[in-house]
């Protein structure tokens, strides 16, 4: 009876516990990859280090001298400015392209493929795409403007300040909007056709349906988009690092660029850290607001 019993209860066991062996992969995975390093960075902020043998520890020193910053406060300001620029891009260009692809227009199919392209390549890639096209010397954008004598002389696109900015937002908005695009696409064709025909029959014009039909239903997906795609965006490294560098002067210096500078240029690890803990808390807090502001009704 005892044996019976026992083996009842080692079977539960085994059940109950199935659920949590199979998500124990991805559950290591997270601790090892994103949890363990963001800890060890907080830890990091609270000592002058360099990593081996020195670790002085300073307290909140490196948060306080974050917030007094100018070189910090001057990058936060500039990722703000780009990834609301960057962010109403991808929506605009993918509400539009969205509405387009779900039309009945000929070689649909083929225009999706093409459409989708910039998600796909990597952003090594893109970097060095544009950055030959806007090459001051020999650079096709250059050499078509003078071609057509828009211009007379080459333009250093990327290496002027007062055009080096505009020119990484417009690269980044053509590279991020298929992601927005494909997922208002997915939304729209789930969306009935008959409410659009209620909503013709009772007297709305396209604006209207466009505005108490298709947005109310797009709502889930929009909440979840517009938080990954601003934090993704207020993130950008790699494809500012390889057009500009932060440069020229500082008039592409985000975030990411200066803290990633303080780190492996100045060995200035303790006050990266700090710094790159303040990001993180600004991207969580982006989270909550926007889903306070559309969490459904």
């Amino acid at each position: 009876m005892n044996d019976t019993k026992k083996k009842w209860n080692l079977s539960r066991l085994k059940s109950k516990m199935t659920p949590y062996w199979f998500i124990s992969p991805a559950t290591l995975t997270i601790i090892c990859l994103v949890v363990y390093p963001i800890l060890y960075g907080i830890y990091i902020s609270f000592f002058d280090t360099n990593l081996v043998n020195k670790w002085n520890f300073v307290g909140l020193r490196y948060y306080a001298q974050a917030l007094t910053d100018a070189s910090f406060l001057h990058s936060l300001m500039k990722t703000m400015i780009f990834t609301v620029t960057v962010v109403c891009g991808h929506f605009v260009l993918g509400f539009i392209f969205a509405s387009i692809l779900n039309t009945d227009i000929k070689y649909r199919t083929l225009f999706r493929g093409i459409l989708i392209l910039p998600w796909l390549f990597p952003d090594v890639v893109i970097a060095y795409l544009f950055k030959w096209i806007l090459n001051t010397q020999g650079g096709i954008l250059n050499e078509l403007l003078m071609h057509f004598s828009i211009i007379s002389e080459p333009v250093g696109w990327l290496s002027t300040s007062a055009t080096a900015f505009p020119c990484v937002i417009l690269v980044s908005m053509w590279k991020g909007y298929p992601l927005v695009m494909v997922q208002i696409l997915a939304g729209i064709q789930t969306i009935s056709h008959d409410l659009y025909e209620a909503a013709e029959i009772d007297g709305a014009n396209m604006w209207q349906r466009f505005r108490y039909v298709t947005l109310p239903a797009l709502k889930p997906i929009l909440t979840t988009i517009l938080i990954l795609d601003t934090v993704w965006v207020f993130k950008q490294f790699t494809l500012i690092w390889l057009m500009t560098s932060g440069g020229p002067g500082s008039s592409t210096m985000v975030s990411a660029i200066e803290i990633y500078k303080n780190a492996f240029s100045y060995f200035k690890y303790g006050f990266a850290s700090a710094q790159s803990v303040y990001i993180l808390v600004i991207c969580y807090l982006i989270g909550v607001v926007f889903r306070r502001l559309l969490r459904d009704d």
